[in-house]
């Protein structure tokens, strides 16, 4: 054997040692692979029928928002009839007012000075009365 061929079997032995070193961590890699492989199998398996709940859950809230929005459209237009109806309400407070003014200017002065007048004519016949009957 020369030191040639030495150096080639020394270099050999090296090598598959370095092969073996570096073969162990790849084992585990590879084990370590697999588990995560099961770990994303497992998650994948849990979260599906939590994603169809959620997108059950989803459109039942876009039907109670779609409600709610019709809900608010007819709100508002109560709200505009209130307001209407309020105005008319006023109208017809002023109105009565108005009313009242005139009935008092055109009925009730007149009649209070006639009741006052025959109240002091009823007076002044029952002091008539009474001082011609001593």
């Amino acid at each position: 054997m020369t030191v040639g061929e030495i150096a080639g079997l020394i270099a050999a032995v090296a090598f598959v040692l370095l092969v073996g070193m570096c073969a162990i961590p790849l084992f585990k890699l590879g084990r370590l692979l697999d588990e995560l492989t099961g770990a994303v199998k497992d998650v994948n398996a849990s979260t599906a029928p939590i994603l169809a709940e959620l997108q059950d859950t989803v459109e039942a809230a876009n039907t109670e928002l779609t409600r709610l929005g019709g809900v608010t459209t007819e709100v508002e237009k109560v709200t505009a009839d209130v307001a209407r109806v309020s105005g008319h309400a006023s109208t017809v407070v002023e109105n009565t007012a108005t009313l009242s003014q005139i009935w008092l200017a055109a009925f009730g002065r007149p009649l209070i000075a006639l009741a006052s007048s025959f109240h002091g004519f009823r007076a002044a016949l029952s002091a008539k009365v009474s001082g011609g009957q001593r």
